[in-house]
């Protein structure tokens, strides 16, 4: 008796079962053919490996038009400020080392009618404002400090060239979540010591 009522027991329970998976088996043929999952997928554009060789190309073509590629609107005012400051101490400098030198080259021909033989209105002067010694030294200064000029003029071309070329290279970075490198400070509270370092996580 025990036995059949065990028996009766168990096929009562699996026919419950069966019962029950059959009705969600007809739940599931009662759902739409096309379901929509409310979520937000980020399309991340693909790296393009003559990007930052272009933003090179174009800054060396046209200062700032790199900048522009990489809609880096705001470096544009700066390479330009750059520039134009180079140029502005080249010319400058280079006007004064002229003065100077025709100066000299009147002196050591035997005249005595360059610039610096007369005063601000133009009177004549019994001794020159400026001596030969000093025409000799002013070439040097204003040759030494127009080669300089033009040199910084040439960097900041330069630069300019290099930075719309890494800009590119940083807009296409991709920076995982999964993988990060942060500085590490820590204070040892038994001897007030200090440790410092770099943590990299990898998550997989």
């Amino acid at each position: 008796m025990p036995n059949k009522l065990f028996i009766a027991s168990v096929f009562s329970l699996l026919f419950c079962c069966f019962l029950s998976a059959q009705e969600k088996n007809n739940k599931k043929k009662e759902l739409p053919a096309t379901i929509t999952v409310d979520s937000i997928i980020e399309i991340k554009k693909p790296y393009n490996p003559l990007s930052p060789a272009k933003a090179a190309f174009y800054s060396a073509v046209l200062p700032g038009l790199g900048q522009a590629y990489n809609k880096r609107y705001w470096k544009i005012p700066i390479v330009y400020g750059g520039l134009a400051t180079g140029i502005y101490f080249y010319t400058n400098n280079n006007k004064e080392y002229h003065r100077y030198r025709d100066a000299y080259k009147s002196r050591l021909a035997g005249f005595k009618t360059d610039e610096f033989y007369f005063d601000s209105q133009g009177n004549p002067l019994t001794t020159p404002r400026v001596t030969t010694d000093g025409l000799e030294r002013g070439q040097k200064f204003y040759r030494k400090n127009k080669e300089i000029s033009l040199l910084v003029t040439l960097g900041i071309y330069a630069l300019n060239i290099i930075d719309a070329n890494v800009d590119a290279h940083l807009m296409q970075y991709n920076v995982d979540e999964n993988l990060s490198l942060a500085p590490h400070f820590k204070i040892n509270e038994i001897d007030a010591t200090s440790n410092l370092g770099l943590t990299l996580n990898f998550k997989f």
